[in-house]
């Protein structure tokens, strides 16, 4: 997540240069990262080494979730094989690009539940791409940084453990700011091609925890309801 601009980036490819010059952009211009970096470095837990697998990883991740969000046309992908490429969240049906557009893209297709309706107190369904950006850039000004915790093991099948967290400085549904922080915490499995392409991407998280803390904030209609108590399955798998 990031704010609109120019510049370089030293965790992410793809952004600037000649091959980006005709890169159709969500905001009209390449994200500018420098808060989120910020926030990653005085943050993170692991400092890699330059060039490890770890810090590899890491950016090949950070390069991917830019694309994902800030490129609108699938052509300008360049770290995904267009043709082979699917997505799949907590062993749900793999979509493909065309499919998570469907689902909403960004935010929303992350957040895909099989909770009830009445249970959903972010529901998926009932956001577009936009609405949902609005929202989060709005509880995470500074953005929502991402860290890779441990490789098991590398290409092809690249698994490893992360970790997003972000600082809730904005409301959220409802729910006043609380300026605590916020995390989401996960394994993923990256499938990439020899030329280092993902063309297959699977996650596994509980997005309750996500939501949980965004929605610990008093109520801004001025009740005292809580979140949790009003969904016993806010913690469980999403």
């Amino acid at each position: 997540m990031a704010t609109s601009g120019v510049g370089e980036d030293k965790y992410r490819k793809f952004l600037y240069g000649e091959g980006e010059r005709d890169t159709k952009w969500r905001f009209g211009s390449p994200p500018n990262y420098d808060a989120v970096n910020k926030l990653f470095e005085e943050g993170r837990t692991k400092v890699w080494p330059p060039g490890s697998l770890e810090e590899k990883v890491q950016n090949l991740v950070k390069t991917w979730e830019m694309e994902m969000f800030n490129k609108t046309c699938f052509d300008d992908y360049k770290s995904v094989d267009l043709k082979k490429y699917t997505f799949s969240l907590n062993g749900m049906k793999p979509v493909t690009l065309e499919e998570m557009r469907k689902l909403g893209g960004g935010y929303n297709t992350f957040l895909q539940t099989t909770l009830p309706e009445k249970f959903r107190v972010y529901n998926p369904a009932d956001e577009t791409e936009e609405s949902a950006h609005v929202a989060f850039t709005t509880a995470f000004p500074r953005g929502f940084a991402l860290e890779v915790l441990q490789v098991y093991s590398g290409p092809p099948v690249i698994v490893y453990k992360f970790r997003h967290w972000g600082y809730m400085e904005g409301p959220f549904k409802g729910h006043a700011a609380t300026g605590e922080v916020v995390e989401l915490h996960g394994m993923s499995i990256f499938e990439v091609d020899e030329h280092m392409k993902v063309v297959k991407v699977e996650f596994f998280m509980d997005r309750g925890e996500l939501l949980g803390g965004l929605m610990k904030g008093a109520s801004l209609d001025g009740s005292a309801a809580e979140a949790a108590p009003a969904c016993p399955f806010l913690t469980g798998t999403g």
